[in-house]
């Protein structure tokens, strides 16, 4: 029978339309933001640019960073503890809600002479510009040399490595990566990689339930050894604070946040960790850490820019970061301050 005039359509017939024309587009999205294998697990795409020649001068290497990017914080961070900001400037970047990528804020202070600001809108522009014919991705971190004007390297592992080793000349703080470590932190490394730093990306961009469940059962198991781990030491390499330290911090701080609703990491949250969130609280109280932290570009960033995560683009209001001030004691009760 023909439906009349003004007769709705079936409800079941909408739901299942519906589903069928979201589930298909939101393959596609996922298909470009989140790049999967067969089984639906998300597959982290290799940096471009891994150069290591570096011949420190200042304010010749600049970082390009996005604020609410976990793998940019990280230079952030290392250039802060290494008493670098003299030395190494920033540029940062947005993301564009509707373009899906990167762009300059023209109007930004402290631009290095000679950035190419009239041909770079927005960072694949830069990506072009510093390298012709590159036609690959655009990420932030970026370690650029405003001499040669080109792009050394976009790998953040990398480039924290870098900002610890080749700026010793004009650095004021801590090794981060001692030799007599180096094992235990390149093992450190590669475990908390995989399992918490990616591992809350393997949930949120898992394309298929099966996916998820590894990817989240990973995520725990190892946040759970790593919260052991912490009961009896302040660092994750005892009392030495180390590049590890910085890799874990900004997945920490972001969890609650973001990861923990957005990207279903929802077992438990960080904030009920016992020693893990006292660990958070005792990093992010370090002199000059917290300056580093930008929590609504985070909130705004993650849930506004994930369209095919969060379609709506409403921005939950909780929770902050207020109880990062809280005291940790971590300095006390048996541990060692190897800050002096």
């Amino acid at each position: 029978m023909m439906a009349t005039k003004g007769t709705a359509l079936p409800p079941g017939l909408i739901v299942r339309t519906g589903k069928f024309v979201w589930r298909t587009m939101w393959h596609t999205m996922m298909s470009q933001m989140a790049p999967r294998n067969q089984s639906g697990d998300y597959v982290r795409p290799q940096s471009a640019f891994r150069g290591r020649e570096i011949e420190a001068a200042p304010q010749r290497y600049w970082l390009i960073v996005g604020m609410s990017c976990p793998w940019a914080h990280r230079t952030l961070i290392t250039r802060v503890l290494k008493g670098l900001q003299a030395t190494v400037g920033v540029i940062t970047v947005y993301p564009s809600t509707d373009e899906g990528r990167w762009l300059f804020d023209a109007a930004q202070p402290h631009l290095p002479v000679g950035f190419p600001t009239a041909e770079c809108r927005s960072l694949p522009e830069f990506y072009r510009h510093c390298h012709s014919g590159y036609a690959g991705r655009a990420t932030v971190p970026v370690l650029w040399d405003s001499l040669s004007q080109t792009i050394v390297n976009n790998e953040s592992a990398d480039i924290i490595e870098l900002l610890n080793s080749e700026f010793e000349a004009y650095a004021t703080g801590l090794d981060l990566y001692p030799k007599s470590l180096r094992s235990t932190i390149d093992q450190l490394n590669d475990d908390i990689y995989n399992s918490v730093n990616n591992g809350v990306y393997r949930c949120g961009f898992a394309q298929t339930q099966a996916a998820y469940e590894k990817a989240a059962g990973e995520l725990f198991a190892t946040l759970d050894e790593l919260d052991a781990r912490l009961a009896g030491q302040r660092y994750l390499c005892g009392q030495a604070l180390t590049l590890a330290d910085v890799r874990l911090f900004t997945t920490l701080i972001r969890f609650d946040v973001a990861y923990y609703g957005l990207f279903k990491c929802d077992r438990t949250r960080i904030a009920d960790y016992p020693h893990l969130s006292g660990y958070l609280r005792d990093l992010y109280q370090l002199p000059g850490i917290a300056d580093t932290c930008d929590i609504d570009a985070v909130k705004r960033d993650y849930y506004g820019n994930l369209f095919p995560l969060n379609p709506g683009g409403i921005i939950p209001l909780g929770p902050g970061w207020d109880g990062l001030q809280k005291p940790h004691d971590r300095d006390k009760s048996g541990f060692n301050d190897s800050l002096g």
